[in-house]
């Protein structure tokens, strides 16, 4: 008598499912190499912080006047410099307020990871709900108005950078700046916020048309 064989069970073929990343890892990997390289070129151009800081150049300014020239020539001199000083001062600020700082990186995250590096077939659900991009939009920008104008952020942020501001213009107005060899075809008065707007414009310019194939 042979034994009887017991059937064999169907299986359902599962094919694993691919799941990606919530951030577009091309894009932001090109957008923060496209940063670094601005930031690099643009730190290339600082001074010797020995020359900022020598003692023997330091003198009273003989009038406002005088004293708005030298902070016009020491700004077009130590340009990285004042603004690295600016940046130091905000970047300790935050340290010291650890809300303010998880407040912010909450802000940039989200901004990150929700919006401008989100893959294009990943749409926003949240509680069953589908969010198109212009609704993510609106509720980023609520989001940002709420953590900078509502709360300690923003006043922390624009302190920091006034305490900054006045410690580069106390330090251009009792820096004499004749033994500064300028260049006479650079302009002596450009915005404080040229460098890190130019920065961020050539990092960002170079990674649109990334950002932009990621939500086609």
């Amino acid at each position: 008598m042979s034994a009887s064989v017991p059937a064999a069970l169907p299986i359902s073929g599962t094919e694993p499912v691919e799941t990606q990343p919530p951030v577009a890892i091309s894009a932001f990997r090109a957008f923060l190499s496209r940063l670094n390289d601005s930031l690099r070129n643009s730190l290339s151009e600082r001074r010797p912080w020995p020359e900022l800081a020598d003692r023997s150049t330091f003198s009273k300014p003989e009038s406002f006047s005088d004293a708005t020239l030298r902070i016009r020539k020491n700004y077009s001199y130590f340009r990285v410099n004042y603004l690295m000083v600016i940046g130091v001062t905000l970047a300790f600020s935050l340290i010291f307020h650890p809300f303010s700082l998880l407040l912010l990186l909450g802000l940039l995250f989200s901004w990150i990871i929700l919006y401008l590096f989100r893959p294009a077939d990943q749409p926003l659900i949240i509680f069953g709900r589908t969010f198109s991009d212009r609704e993510t939009l609106g509720i980023l920008v609520i989001f940002s108005i709420f953590v900078i104008f509502l709360t300690s952020v923003g006043s922390l942020i624009i302190s920091a950078i006034m305490l900054g501001f006045g410690l580069v213009c106390a330090h251009g107005a009792f820096r004499a700046p004749d033994d500064l060899f300028l260049d006479d075809q650079e302009p002596a008065a450009t915005g404080f916020l040229s460098f890190i707007g130019g920065a961020a414009s050539n990092a960002v310019t170079a990674t649109v048309p990334t950002i932009s194939n990621t939500r086609i």
